[in-house]
């Protein structure tokens, strides 16, 4: 995408020459439209105790569970309501568990073996960009 100046910019938000509209008061409002994008799909192939504590995986879990170690799937959506679709997805692809899911923001994360989660991230990519159209991104791996 080729970069523009301010005053292009101005002048087509307004539809007027920069001449006319320089010197006067202009009101912009920003404002997020979200498309239907899966923004970041990454995978954390063995978690650090610093890392699942910090995202606050260790919260909820039975006495004696220990899920230090395992892998960590991230995934972020908008709009964010098909966060849902995607826990769903996930959970029906592979043997995992839902970490964290945020149906406000479009953030989830699954936990479980490297295989499992690498398999729920890859058949949730799919299923939003094969079945719903969402303009997906590649898969990052660490």
């Amino acid at each position: 995408m080729a970069r523009i100046t301010k005053e292009e910019l101005l002048e087509k938000l307004f539809h007027n020459p920069y001449e006319q509209l320089k010197g006067k008061k202009l009101r912009m409002t920003r404002l997020r439209v979200p498309g239907k994008e899966v923004c970041m799909a990454h995978i954390i192939s063995s978690s650090q105790t610093c890392v699942y504590q910090n995202l606050g995986l260790h919260i909820g879990v039975h006495e004696g569970e220990d899920h230090t170690g395992e892998s960590i799937g991230l995934i972020r959506f908008t709009p964010w309501e098909a966060v849902v679709v995607a826990a769903d997805v996930a959970m029906k692809s592979a043997d995992v568990q839902i970490g964290f899911m945020d149906r406000f923001c479009g953030s989830l994360i699954i936990t479980g073996g490297l295989s499992e989660v690498e398999t729920a991230v890859q058949e949730v990519v799919k299923f939003f960009r094969e079945v719903l159209n969402f303009h997906t991104c590649n898969i990052h791996k660490n």
